[in-house]
């Protein structure tokens, strides 16, 4: 986009077709890492590709559990797994203090239908965010909208929730916001592709029982507020600096969370 009128322009114009301003290149493009493995992973994938992993081990470590534990039905964890391993469950942040669980919970899944759905759609839409807002952004975003989706689920139900879902209308919102900040005619047409998305996804946890439709909807605000403030990677070092720190924060209080996860692990085991 034109840093002067906004208006959408190729990678190619070094002079704006719209307003004639000058076009250089943004902090994002000049620090753009290499591919990963000699190219089979492009480096707007990669996070993507980290949180699928992620996810997958999480998932084979619970089905590994609930074998232990004499579980039967293959591939779907017992309830009872997925609460020792991090899922929301309001008796157990409310009363006990708990509240890594809000993050934690976006990482576990209770089948493997639900796992493959939602890496489906983390694959196919992680990278487009990613390519628009910069891994910064994408990772601020992906970790807010996994929270405020985990609260509204919180205050909406004290039932078990997971999955990977608050943190995907996050990332659903996040392109809204997109196409809602830069108003023209591409602008309007990727807003309405996906508001066309989340009604779908709304549509879907409507009919289909136990879908968490409060983590949903508070994954797709978080989501939306996030990256309507952070806008898209700029010419400004500072301002990508600060979105750095945002990501490093993310980072930080996931893996505290995932600390959390395993010192509960470790009590309930002895």
């Amino acid at each position: 986009m034109c840093p002067n009128c906004r208006a959408f322009i190729t990678s190619d114009d070094k002079i704006c077709p719209y307003c004639q301003a000058q076009v250089g290149e943004r902090v994002i493009d000049r620090r753009a890492p290499s591919d990963v493995l000699g190219g089979l992973i492009p480096h707007q994938r990669f996070v993507t590709m980290l949180i699928l992993l992620i996810n997958t081990g999480m998932y084979l470590a619970t089905m590994l559990r609930t074998q232990q534990q004499g579980g039967s039905g293959f591939g779907d964890p017992s309830i009872q797994t997925l609460v020792d391993f991090g899922a929301k469950y309001a008796p157990y942040i409310f009363y006990r203090g708990e509240w890594w669980r809000l993050i934690t919970a976006a990482f576990l899944h209770g089948g493997l239908l639900h796992i493959l759905m939602n890496s489906w759609v983390l694959f196919d839409l992680g990278p487009q965010v990613n390519d628009a807002f910069g891994t910064p952004r994408f990772l601020s975003i992906y970790f807010v909208s996994s929270v405020t989706g985990y609260l509204a689920s919180l205050y909406w139900s004290p039932s078990v929730s997971i999955g990977a879902s608050a943190g995907l209308c996050g990332l659903i919102g996040a392109m809204i916001a997109l196409g809602t900040r830069y108003r023209s005619s591409a602008g309007a047409a990727l807003r309405r592709q996906y508001i066309q998305w989340m009604i779908y996804l709304v549509i879907f946890g409507l009919v289909i029982p136990n879908v968490d439709n409060a983590a949903h909807l508070g994954g797709l605000a978080g989501g939306f507020v996030v990256a309507y403030l952070a806008g898209t990677p700029s010419f400004s070092e500072a301002a990508e600096n600060v979105w750095r720190l945002a990501a490093g924060l993310s980072l930080a209080v996931t893996g505290w969370a995932f600390f959390e996860m395993f010192m509960h692990l470790t009590s309930t085991t002895t």
